[in-house]
């Protein structure tokens, strides 16, 4: 139709923060920004379904100039590697407001505006083909979720939110390097599919691998720089919580799939077994920590440690089923660990308590809440049926196929994965009545209702008819394959 469909995704939060700057009353904020986020979400159905799933060209792409003696552009464009996260942002957006209805009681206006303006630069993130323009989007991220955490956190808001803001901006200040250097070795051009075309010295290539790495690292979290994630987790609300989860963590693995994969293929390549090295580690290292924890916030955060190695694990499988399966999972790791989040939340709302020896009980007492708890732990431990398993299964069968020590190690992760998630429902949901007895529980109510069930329904769908998922992102992957493998053997 010739309109700027991906501005108007980006930029209908922007303008609903700015209405909401000249509104009072606290509930005409949260009505108006919960009528912004559904918009929003209806813009990116539209643009979902006029994608065309036959092409890995970029599609309903913009180009304006910006900065003409830099060759900055306002460029915007998505693939089928960016559309599922351009929805899926724009879904999750909705069911933060709606979860922070009444778990937001101060400064209600200032936390809508905080959550709108983070809604449209992570949107910006998977929408930008300009290099400079996505750094702009990637790094003003930082300032509202600081403030998300930072305001609105627990008792320990303020330590998480600077150990977030340095970990982060430590690994921004490097990929900026990258990003200078790039353009100085690629032609003087911040145009994201020009440097794509770039055929790099593996010199060049090696050094920009790692500066990339250390930033899109400290995002996923990958072990070690992964420190700041729980303590984030643990001191965000709840909205917070499923923005770090859902998008966040995602940023990261995004970096490397539109980044170092297509831009450094011969040392995507060359690091690729250090790489699943690491991933296997996160595996592991993370189900570990997950299982020690007594803290339920604490062990969904650990999960998710455990979980994004599975993503890094099918990326640099550098094979078919590797990238479909890490790409999948990372549209299931925000649907499923952002319903966990948002669980997690919703008890710790009625009882004020996360630690798990304080539950017990909760299937006679909220059996609605306990029956989709259900629902997410098994997706969250990839039982056959639900989202994670098709995700898991692709990344399992990826990385067997890479290499056969790394796809085990995997197995061990996915294995405590399912001993620290049951032991943590059995704990909860059938344990001994004590929180019904201390506590007066009551079941989810209508609003809490429609913000779990797009999430219930995507667990299932994706599960059971994995299809049209997987269509959306066959012809962007596959091309992928053929750059990296391409160019990447030549090293």
């Amino acid at each position: 139709m010739g309109l700027p469909l991906l501005s108007f995704i980006i930029f209908t939060p922007v303008a609903g923060a700015a209405v909401l700057m000249f509104l009072r009353g606290d509930d005409a904020v949260r009505w108006t920004a919960l009528g912004v986020t559904i918009l929003d979400l209806a813009l990116c159905i539209a643009m979902l379904a006029g994608f065309d799933t036959t092409t890995h060209e970029m599609q309903f792409t913009e180009k304006r100039s910006w900065v003409p003696a830099l060759g900055i552009t306002y460029a915007l464009g998505i693939d089928g590697i960016s559309a599922l996260f351009v929805f899926l942002t724009a879904l999750l957006g909705s069911i933060c407001v709606l979860v922070s209805w009444v778990a937001i009681d101060r400064k209600v206006k200032a936390f809508m505006v905080s959550l709108l303006s983070m809604q449209a630069l992570m949107l910006g993130v998977f929408c930008a083909l300009d290099l400079f323009l996505f750094y702009v989007f990637w790094e003003a991220m930082l300032i509202p979720m600081y403030l998300i955490i930072g305001v609105w956190g627990g008792d320990g808001r303020i330590y998480a939110a600077f150990k977030f803001f340095l970990y982060t901006l430590a690994g921004s200040v490097l990929f900026l390097v990258g990003v200078i250097v790039l353009y100085f070795n690629g032609g003087e051009t911040f145009d994201i599919l020009a440097l794509t075309a770039q055929d790099l010295p593996f010199r060049v290539q090696s050094w920009l691998f790692f500066a990339f790495l250390i930033a899109f690292a400290v995002k996923v979290p990958m072990v070690p720089v992964h420190t700041w994630l729980p303590d984030a987790h643990v001191q965000a609300p709840t909205a917070g919580s499923i923005i770090l989860a859902g998008v966040l963590l995602k940023m990261g693995a995004y970096g490397f799939l539109r980044f170092s994969l297509p831009m450094l293929p011969e040392a995507s390549v060359y690091y690729s077994t250090p790489m699943l090295s690491l991933s296997a580690l996160a595996i592991v290292y993370g189900g570990l920590l997950a299982l020690a924890q007594d803290d339920l916030k604490k062990l969904v955060a650990y999960s998710s440690v455990s979980h994004m190695g599975f993503v890094t694990m099918g990326i640099f499988a550098l094979n078919l089923r590797g990238l479909q399966g890490g790409i999948l999972q990372m549209f299931n790791h925000g649907v499923t660990t952002g319903a966990l989040f948002l669980f997690v939340g919703l008890i710790y709302e009625r009882t004020h308590t996360r630690s798990i020896a304080d539950y017990g009980g909760l299937m006679k007492a909220a059996p609605v809440y306990t029956a989709f708890l259900a629902l997410f732990t098994l997706s969250s431990m990839a039982l056959p049926g639900t989202n994670s398993f098709v995700g898991e299964l692709l990344v399992l069968s990826g990385g067997f196929a890479a290499n056969l020590a790394i796809g085990a190690a995997a197995v061990v992760g996915a294995l405590l994965g399912a001993a620290y998630l049951l032991g943590m429902y059995r704990k909860v949901a059938l344990g001994p009545a004590s929180v019904s007895v201390r506590f007066k529980i009551r079941d989810v109510n209508a609003r809490e209702l429609a913000a779990t069930l797009p999430l219930a329904v995507f667990v299932l769908w994706v599960g059971l008819y994995p299809k049209p998922f997987l269509n959306i992102m066959d012809a962007s992957v596959e091309h992928l394959l053929v750059q990296v493998h391409a160019k990447g053997s030549g090293q």
